[in-house]
C-alpha cells in the first residue's frame, strides 16, 4: 500500500479533476496550492506517482490519474465520507467538524472497520454534506447539479450538496437551514450581482450573497 502522503495527493488530484470523464489535466502549481506545500515537493511526488503508474504526467500540461490511481483515490474518499457520516450520526460531531477528523482517520482504518461502518449506517450513498460515497467496487454517482446562484426568480429547487471546504461557511449555512434535502424557493434576484432573496423550507426568508449561494448545489424538486 502506498504511503499517506501519496494517498493525499491522489485524492486531491481526483477532486481537482472533479471526477470528470474523460479526465482533465491538473497543473502541478494548483496541486501544490491545494496541498499547501512547496512546488518542488509536488514535483517530486508527481514523479514518484508517475513511476508507480498511478498518474500520467505531461510536461507543461499537467497530470491525470490512471485507472489505478483513481481506484486508490476513490477508496480513500470512500473511507473519508463514511467516517464523516459515522462521526456525525453516531458520535454527534457537527457537520463543520467531521472533515478534519475524517482526514486524520481515513488512512488508518481497516477494510473490516470500513465494512462495519457501512453496514451500521445502512449502506449510505451520501455523506453529511451531500457528497456521493463511492461504492466498495469503486463506482461513484455523478451529480448534475446547479449552483443556487444560477437559479432564476420564481423557481423552487432542492439542495443536494454543499461545499464542505470551509467550516465557517458550513456553520453559516446550517444557521440558515441550508442543508441537503431542504427545499429552497428563489423569491427575487437583486440586479448587478446583488443578493438572492430565498425562502428556506416552509417559510424562513433570508438574503444570500452570491458567494454563499455559489456553495450550495441544487436540483429541480
Amino acid at each position: 500500500m502506498i504511503g499517506q502522503a501519496a494517498q493525499d495527493y491522489l485524492k486531491v488530484i481526483y477532486k481537482l479533476q472533479k471526477g470528470r470523464e474523460p479526465r482533465t489535466s491538473v497543473n502541478t502549481s494548483t496541486i501544490a496550492e491545494q496541498m499547501d506545500v512547496a512546488a518542488a515537493s509536488t514535483t517530486n511526488m508527481v514523479k514518484k506517482l508517475a513511476e508507480m503508474k498511478l498518474l500520467q504526467h505531461t510536461p507543461y500540461q499537467g497530470v491525470k490519474l490512471t485507472d489505478a490511481g483513481e481506484k486508490i483515490a476513490l477508496e480513500i474518499i470512500r473511507h473519508h465520507r463514511l467516517l464523516e457520516l459515522y462521526l456525525s450520526e453516531a458520535l454527534g460531531y457537527g457537520w463543520d467538524e467531521v472533515d478534519a477528523e475524517a482526514d486524520r482517520l481515513e488512512h488508518v482504518i481497516s477494510e473490516e472497520f470500513e465494512d462495519r461502518i457501512d453496514k451500521m449506517l445502512g449502506h449510505p450513498t451520501i455523506d453529511p454534506h451531500g457528497d456521493p460515497i463511492p461504492t466498495k467496487d469503486g463506482n461513484i454517482a455523478k451529480g448534475d447539479y446547479w449552483q443556487l446562484s444560477q437559479v432564476e426568480s420564481g423557481q423552487t429547487v432542492v439542495i443536494r450538496q454543499v461545499n464542505d471546504q470551509s467550516s465557517e461557511m458550513l456553520r453559516y449555512l446550517e444557521s440558515l437551514g441550508l442543508k441537503p434535502k431542504v427545499t429552497v424557493e428563489v423569491l427575487d434576484r437583486a440586479p448587478f450581482n446583488g443578493p438572492l432573496q430565498v425562502r428556506v423550507g416552509e417559510g424562513k426568508e433570508v438574503a444570500l450573497g452570491l458567494e454563499v449561494a455559489d456553495q450550495v448545489y441544487v436540483v429541480p424538486p
